[in-house]
Parts: C-alpha cells; sequence; structure tokens
C-alpha cells in the first residue's frame, strides 16, 4: 500500500460509497467558508456512522467533539424515531454553527448540544443519564485525552451498545507508530484498553484514518 494507493483509495470509497442528500452535502463548504476546521469525518465514513447507529436500540447516543454538526447528524438518522443525541464541543463558534445545521436539518429537538470540556460535563452527563443508558458513542475529541473518555463514558454504554473511536490509526499530522507524538501514544493507550477490556468484543477498521468499533457484552 502506497501512499498514493492510498489516496486513491480514499478517493474511491467516497465516489461509490459517499453519497450524501439534503444540508449534508453543502455542510462541508458552508463548515469552510465559516473557517472551521476541515477535519471533520468523511461522507462515506458518516454513513458507517449512521448504519452502526441503526443496528442499536437508539434511544439515547452521545458525541464527544461536534465540530460543525457533521457527524451528528448523521449519527442522528442512524437512530430511533425518538432517539436523542448529546453532543459535546469545547469551541463556542462550532457550537453556534452547528447548533444552526441541526435545526436546518429538522434535529434541533432531538440533538442537544453541550458546550464545554468533555472531561468537565461528562461527569454531570453521567449522573443525569445512569449507568448502560447509552446506545451509541461516538468519540472525536482532542487524542491527548482519549483514555480518560473511555474511562469517563465505558459504564454508561448499555449492554449490546457500541463505541466507535475516530483516527485510531492516525490523524493527518501523525501516525500511531508515532510513539513522541502525545497524541497518538494515548490512542494507542486507549485502543489497547478498549481492545483488553473483557466488557467489550472490538475491532479497529481502516475506514478514514481508522475506527475503532467495540460492542458492550
Amino acid at each position: 500500500m502506497t501512499d498514493e494507493r492510498w489516496r486513491v483509495t480514499q478517493r474511491y470509497a467516497e465516489e461509490v460509497f459517499g453519497a450524501q442528500d439534503g444540508i449534508l452535502s453543502g455542510l462541508a463548504a458552508e463548515a469552510a467558508a465559516a473557517g472551521l476546521p476541515t477535519w471533520s469525518v468523511s461522507a462515506h465514513v458518516g454513513r458507517f456512522l449512521m448504519m452502526l447507529a441503526s443496528l442499536t436500540v437508539g434511544r439515547l447516543a452521545l458525541e464527544i467533539g461536534t465540530l460543525g454538526g457533521y457527524s451528528a447528524i448523521w449519527i442522528t438518522r442512524g437512530l430511533a424515531p425518538e432517539g436523542r443525541l448529546i453532543t459535546i464541543e469545547y469551541e463556542e463558534r462550532h457550537s453556534d454553527f452547528a447548533e444552526r445545521q441541526f435545526i436546518d436539518a429538522g434535529f434541533g429537538d432531538r440533538i442537544d448540544a453541550r458546550r464545554g470540556a468533555a472531561l468537565d460535563l461528562l461527569p454531570s452527563i453521567a449522573a443525569e443519564v445512569g449507568p448502560e443508558s447509552l446506545d451509541f458513542v461516538f468519540i472525536d475529541g482532542d487524542k491527548a485525552e482519549y483514555p480518560a473518555y473511555f474511562v469517563a463514558v465505558r459504564d454508561l454504554i448499555a449492554i449490546g451498545g457500541l463505541l466507535v473511536v475516530d483516527n485510531v490509526f492516525g490523524t493527518g499530522s501523525s501516525w500511531i507508530d508515532d510513539v513522541d507524538e502525545p497524541g497518538m501514544r494515548a490512542t494507542d493507550a486507549m485502543n489497547r484498553a478498549v481492545a483488553g477490556d473483557p466488557g467489550f468484543v472490538a475491532t479497529a477498521l481502516s475506514a478514514g484514518s481508522g475506527l475503532l468499533v467495540a460492542k458492550r457484552v
């Protein structure tokens, strides 16, 4: 697998499996025009998140890292009709943009956007929702905090629920074999913690920059 073949494969996946409709088709361009970072998940990964969410009971989901709201909309599309998503974002500007997208997508009453640092907010969310209450969790936040995120959400995931984590093989600036990069060291620690946890069955896929998918058992 060469770098060029990797890029060709990603373009192919987007061409074949990355169809978008409605608000999603223009969200990335609108976010870029608004000055937001462009590292949101790709369309074919977003579709995969929707599919995974649809395989759960789909009553309550949690996302760490809202950014422009792109992945949140995909996830909510996969939940049950009455299902809702709590999404956490640290940057106020990102939250302002995302909340407008949620309303435009018709999910203003189903996506609960929380503002602040995830590790500050998660204890109160845990007290609010209770153990084994989350059917789907998507983590795409600060890589250096990945191990702490897992500790915080582990017992909140329902039996049969899914944990999905983005960038578990790398990011645009570093890869999992970069042992001197703090975010990659933390990502590796989280990967190994989930894989070794007897309460989960886990694997990782080469979708985007790597997706960890784990089922609570």
